[in-house]
């Protein structure tokens, strides 16, 4: 699958992969709802790392459809509430 972090590109992931990000999304999503802003900064920064991690970065010039769109790391609450499903920004199983 193709994800798009956005201002930063594309990243390849198995969907395999996606089970390992749902403890690090149920947290993100627990600290949006609580207000909690120094927790929600530094989990979406762990879940997009993970992604990273886990992930094979696209070559710039690769346009390819995403099948999830993830916030920049400088996102607000606001911003990545807009972005939310019922399941969190990363779909469940």
């Amino acid at each position: 699958m193709i994800v798009r972090i956005m201002g930063e590109g594309q990243v390849r992931l198995a969907e395999s992969r996606l089970a390992e990000l749902d403890a690090l999304d149920e947290e993100l999503l627990a600290e949006m709802e609580n207000g909690d802003g120094p927790g929600f900064r530094a989990t979406l920064k762990a879940l997009l790392a993970k992604v990273h991690e886990l992930g094979e970065p696209l070559p710039d010039d690769a346009l390819e459809p995403s099948d999830l769109i993830l916030p920049s790391p400088e996102a607000t609450l606001e911003e990545v509430r807009e972005l939310l499903s019922d399941d969190g920004l990363i779909p469940g199983p």
